[in-house]
């Protein structure tokens, strides 16, 4: 389905998000925007310029921010709160589990420059841990979008098709993009990018592209994997991570998050009642992030395909293939 043998085209993330905003405002006069002081960086800019009138700046005050979203919420408006994922949902941790989830208010937070890839910035802006504190929440929906196209798709269904909290994930630098207008996406279903019988590499984000990678790789010695693109971490698609397990038998999750609370565990919790296989997990391995280069810093984190590649041939061994 995707052409990896080739040199992609890239766009950021977060350029999706900013469209998304845009073509989400244009549908709806009830869509609004709140930003905390970095509206470049996360691009809400772009809504900005396009609705000036319906663009709120509130300052480095992301607990303000959000509280005023729930009440523009709870008033029929759709507010997008954005501002970095280190403090969408850590520092702001109180916020949404008492304003925003427990009374299930119509508020769309926005996590920009997510993962490791964040770079220079270090340990205290990168985002490792959000989606193992969002997911636990009730009544919020986790998205990871794999490129810049399907970000926006979130980011207009998320306004459109879901009435409660959302945490929209994405990153600062430019990714591969891959996937156009006719690729599907639904909240909630997760797509298989590659068909495969041997294992299946589920993966989320930017690893969505290093899965297809490392899966072209392993057809070289014989090995077929399905690689799944799980964008939506909550509500998890349980059916296609059970079909994914019987019929391939072993699994390998990949994203740039921690090793622990994230999609692996996420995936775990399906197999484990669903279907038990055998699983391995390419991840942050419980430590904090470095300041550096951005490849360079996946490369040193262990996210890149060579490590799904080295997880998919641990996890075979184990099953006995």
């Amino acid at each position: 389905m995707f052409d990896v043998t080739a040199p992609p085209q890239k766009k950021a993330t977060r350029y999706g998000f900013g469209e998304g905003l845009v073509a989400a405002g244009e549908k709806d006069p009830r869509v609004v925007v709140l930003g905390s002081d970095i509206t470049g960086s996360v691009m809400t800019s772009m809504f900005r310029d396009r609705f000036p009138d319906r663009f709120f700046s509130l300052g480095i005050a992301e607990q303000n921010a959000t509280t005023v979203a729930v009440g523009l919420a709870l008033t029929g408006y759709v507010p997008f709160m954005s501002t970095y994922g280190v403090f969408a949902s850590a520092r702001n941790l109180d916020q949404l589990r008492v304003s925003v989830c427990y009374n299930e208010a119509n508020v769309k937070i926005g996590g920009g420059h997510a993962g490791i890839s964040v770079g220079p910035d270090g340990a205290t802006h990168q985002a490792l841990e959000e989606i193992a504190v969002t997911r636990v929440l009730p009544h919020m929906t986790v998205i990871v979008p794999c490129d810049a196209v399907e970000m926006k798709k979130a980011t207009i269904a998320a306004a459109e098709e879901i009435t409660g909290p959302v945490y929209l994930r994405f990153g600062r630098e430019a990714v591969p993009l891959y996937t156009n207008e006719s690729t599907p996406f639904k909240v909630g279903r997760a797509e298989v990018f590659r068909e495969g019988s041997d294992v299946s590499i589920i993966a989320c984000g930017a690893m969505v592209w290093e899965a297809l990678v490392a899966a072209e790789e392993l057809s070289k010695d014989e090995i077929d994997a399905r690689v799944i693109n799980l964008h939506t971490i909550k509500p998890i698609d349980r059916d296609a991570i059970i079909l994914a397990a019987r019929e391939t038998g072993a699994i390998v999750t990949a994203e740039e998050h921690q090793i622990h609370g994230g999609l692996g565990g996420a995936v775990a919790e399906v197999v484990v009642r669903g279907h038990p296989v055998p699983m391995e997990f390419v991840a942050v391995n419980d430590r904090f992030g470095e300041s550096g280069d951005p490849d360079e810093l996946m490369r040193a984190f262990g996210l890149t395909h060579r490590e799904i590649i080295a997880a998919v041939k641990r996890v075979l061994a184990r099953r006995g293939s």
